[in-house]
């Protein structure tokens, strides 16, 4: 362990999320334990790569080591070899339903970003430099797309891993239930090679993998929801004949079967395993009792310092009012046959203006502009002034550092930090990885 170093690579990289919690990390245990070797991040139809150029310009990074451009058109020899894959994929429609020949895989309907996931780690499995660890990140409603079969593409991910040869566990966290300052609730998923230490430290036993010996179970404590058990969730059927069944007809039959009854849950939870073909799933109950942040600590105070655009105008106040209240009107829609029926269209209140003594709500990429908005978080000042929240308090929300976006408009800042995640996490789980492997290298 005095020697080893975890060299990263960092998909989607956006504005340097992951980057940030590592260098944190590093910093705290006095050593250079993570280090991120290579980088890349495009942001399709913009002409001007904002967090490309930010991440460029917070890093230090030259072209050789961070690369703006399509990961589609990224060959896999040019990605350096590397301990760790990291990545925020972006949470596009996972179908993969739509196949070409076998031989050369399969397409989602967008050139889904996964499968460029999976086929540097398929590439580099072959040259014999598959990466031995995993972390990626994703919007919790991964676990139950599509609404035709729920589950269906976190299957087929999870199957793909499984091929390749990983052992994975996730959990989908909320970041507020643990102490930090927004609720925005993601799916972490963790992948471990098979033969590296801590895929020969699962002994079998789940329930006391994801509550004790797994990596989240380092720096996230939960127990089992009440009421629920531990679940396994089929994959996909054993093939009949002798032999194994190919990579892709293997991924193709998961596509094809899973949930094919359409239930209307996925049969996937809030946590679990996968170990060797088995799935095993749980719903957990967060156990925190630390420090909690809420939006009302991580506020500028002095009012001298917000910029006066940010401050809302007394004749748009009424307009504020009205799209946070809550609503029940009239529409027409279409059936399937085309025939037009009347219906009721429904939102609840949000509340207005932001409750100060509780975390946020989740920061969306419309946050940013003056307009009046639902989502847009709006503070009651100390002086009763009405106003949004400045581009450092959503750094702040996130756990970057003050002005990680500076250089930039108000509006586009907002759009990055609704695009990113919330740093801590990522810091917490980067210290779970260093003790398990502290503990199993030893």
């Amino acid at each position: 362990m005095k020697r080893r170093k975890i060299k990263i690579i960092d998909l989607f990289a956006g504005v340097g999320g992951f980057r940030v919690a590592f260098e944190r990390v590093n910093k705290e245990i006095g050593k250079d334990f993570f280090n991120v070797v290579w980088g890349n991040q495009w942001e399709p139809g913009k002409k001007v790569q904002y967090a490309a150029e930010i991440y460029s310009k917070r890093f230090k990074v030259t072209d050789k080591d961070f690369v703006n451009d399509d990961i589609a058109q990224v060959k896999t020899k040019d990605v350096p070899k590397h301990d760790m894959l990291v990545g925020g994929f972006p949470c596009q429609d996972y179908s993969v339903a739509t196949t070409k020949k076998l031989s050369k895989g399969l397409e989602g309907k967008k050139g889904v970003l996964w499968w460029e996931i999976e086929r540097i780690i398929r590439e580099k499995k072959a040259i014999g430099e598959m990466p031995e660890f995993l972390l990626l990140e994703n919007v919790d409603r991964l676990i139950t797309s599509p609404a035709k079969q729920r589950g269906r593409d976190f299957a087929i991910m999870l199957t793909c891993l499984d091929l390749l040869g990983y052992m994975v566990e996730w959990r989908i966290i909320d970041a507020s239930e643990y102490g930090f300052p927004q609720r925005r609730k993601r799916i972490y998923i963790l992948g471990y090679k098979k033969d590296s230490s801590i895929y020969d430290s699962f002994k079998g036993d789940i329930e006391s993998w994801v509550l004790k010996d797994g990596v989240f179970a380092e720096t996230f404590d939960a127990q089992i929801k009440s009421n629920t058990k531990v679940e396994e969730v089929k994959l996909f059927k054993a093939n009949k004949k002798k032999g194994k069944r190919p990579y892709y007809e293997t991924i193709k039959q998961v596509s094809d079967n899973f949930n094919k009854s359409g239930k209307p849950k996925s049969p996937f939870k809030k946590a679990g395993v996968l170990y060797k073909g088995k799935v095993y799933t749980m719903d957990l109950q967060p156990v925190y009792k630390g420090e909690k942040w809420t939006l009302g600590k991580i506020l500028i105070t002095d009012e001298s310092q917000i910029p006066p655009e940010f401050f809302i105008l007394e004749e748009d106040k009424g307009k504020w009012i009205e799209l946070k209240g809550a609503k029940a009107k009239p529409k027409v829609g279409k059936d399937a046959n085309g025939k037009e029926y009347t219906y009721t269209y429904r939102e609840g209140a949000v509340t207005f203006p932001d409750d100060l003594n509780r975390p946020s709500r989740t920061i969306i990429t419309g946050e940013g502009g003056k307009g009046p908005s639902r989502f847009k978080h709006v503070i009651l000042t100390p002086s009763g002034k009405w106003r949004r929240l400045t581009p450092v308090e959503l750094e702040r929300l996130d756990m970057f550092d003050d002005n990680h976006t500076e250089g930039y408009t108000p509006q586009t800042r907002a759009f990055l930090m609704g695009n990113a995640l919330v740093v801590g996490v990522i810091e917490n789980i980067a210290k779970g990885l260093y003790s398990k492997i502290n503990k199993t290298e030893k």
